[in-house]
């Protein structure tokens, strides 16, 4: 790994979270830091931009650092676009780095997480990206074990970064006192689902499922016309094979850091192998 590397930043969490905080100095250690981070609130966006139907408000923040920070009205897909475009004119950055996230991204978390589909908006651009989250909502948690451990897990993946298309690494930290981890594994994604994810609208349980208060949340409350019933999107998280040794989000709940490599390609290449086998020339028109 080249020493002064240029790094691109954001999360889902909001510019004031304490996660992008500490991520942007454990990477300052490994060259210029650059910030764009979202300015509210951005969860289970995946790869969602910001179309032209919104008014994206940006703002420079020179008080806050390290490197160079600004926020953006938009989603962190959005942000780092915003920074590629607005921020490295000329050349693309080393690597993007999203999070910490305040959350498990394991299992199927991943599959809208925001914090992922930033790095993903990093790999389809051919840039290096890696997503780092704990298992851990609490604005406020812990995050000494990420600041101990990440630098090398940092340095191990960009000194073997594959060749070919679309590799970005998904990092996820357990919930546990940093004295407490039992190693580092590599470990593919597990398996899981939510239940009951539609509830009654009540406002006054955001802070009972949602911690609120530092992640610079954005409750958005608007009348309801005549005839319309709301509701509130939260849900119940069911294991899908509890029994598995080698799913990320199990190795986590044994207070295993999980490294899961990720790829844009979401062709299932076994299945197609297997499609081409039964007709080798594609099926017939009817």
């Amino acid at each position: 790994m080249k020493d002064n590397l240029k790094i691109l930043i954001t999360n889902d969490d909001g510019y004031m979270a304490n996660g992008l905080r500490t991520l942007a100095r454990i990477m300052d250690a490994f060259g210029e830091v650059t910030v764009v981070a979202p300015k509210f609130h951005q969860s289970a966006m995946s790869m969602a931009v910001s179309l032209g139907f919104k008014k994206l408000a940006a703002k420079e923040l020179p008080e806050l650092g390290p490197g160079s920070w600004s926020y953006l009205d938009a989603t962190p897909a959005s942000c780092v676009k915003f920074g590629l475009e607005y921020k490295y004119p000329s050349r693309n950055p080393d690597v993007v780095v999203t999070g910490i996230n305040h959350g498990s991204n394991a299992a199927t978390a991943a599959n809208y997480s925001a914090t992922l589909g930033a790095a993903e908006e990093g790999a389809i651009n051919g840039i290096r990206a890696i997503g780092v989250s704990v298992s851990d909502f609490n604005a406020d948690g812990d995050l000494t074990a990420v600041e101990r451990y990440f630098p090398g897990i940092f340095r191990f993946l960009m000194d073997n970064w594959p060749e070919g298309y679309g590799h970005m690494y998904n990092v996820n930290f357990p919930k546990c006192p940093v004295d407490e981890i039992r190693g580092i594994r590599f470990a593919r994604q597990g398996r899981a689902h939510w239940v009951r994810e539609f509830q009654s609208w009540d406002k006054s349980r955001l802070g009972t499922y949602f911690v609120m208060e530092g992640h610079n949340c954005q409750v958005v409350d608007p009348p309801l016309e005549e005839g319309e019933t709301a509701f509130m999107m939260i849900g119940d998280f069911i294991d899908d094979e509890p029994a598995t040794a080698d799913a990320d989000h199990r190795l986590n709940l044994e207070n295993w850091i999980t490294i899961t490599p990720n790829n844009l390609d979401r062709t299932d290449f076994e299945d197609l192998a297997r499609l081409k086998s039964l007709a080798p020339d594609g099926l017939p028109l009817q």
